[in-house]
């Protein structure tokens, strides 16, 4: 076999290897991006999406935060203003995650056939920029 050849092979192996291997790492830690509309949609028309694990950007539903300090578990609701569902959570969650304001997130798992998304990680959105309070006379507190 000419030297060339060789070659040409040993680039083609490496070559579908190389892209074999990228493929199943996207497969194994690619997930879906969807809003709570979204889920509830999809998985409704395609009942596997339960099985598979995906990330819901939405906002905390005031006052629907239940905290399990023993067994650091917390449950709460998400909406995005059309659907709601709640979540459940053991782990810590982030010292922004309060019942005080409105909290955004973004919480990774799967979602539930019995309608409760179960979260593997919970990630508390915080505004781009902070700013302080003005009093009424128009100076900073």
């Amino acid at each position: 076999m000419k030297p060339s050849t060789k070659f040409a092979l040993g680039a083609i192996v490496i070559v579908g290897s190389v892209t074999l291997l990228i493929s199943e790492g996207i497969k194994q830690t690619g997930t879906y991006f969807l809003t709570p509309t979204e889920l509830v949609e999809r998985s409704t028309a395609d009942p596997t999406l339960h099985d598979v694990g995906v990330k819901v950007s939405a906002k905390v539903v005031k006052g629907s935060i239940e905290r399990d300090g023993p067994a650091q578990r917390i449950d709460f609701t998400v909406s995005d203003g059309a659907n709601s569902f709640p979540v459940t959570y053991v782990g810590m969650v982030p010292d922004t995650f309060t019942d005080e304001n409105d909290i955004e997130v973004v919480v990774e798992g799967k979602f539930g056939r019995d309608g409760i998304f179960h979260a593997t990680d919970v990630i508390a959105k915080c505004g781009s920029r902070y700013e302080a309070e003005w009093e009424e006379q128009g100076t900073q507190t």
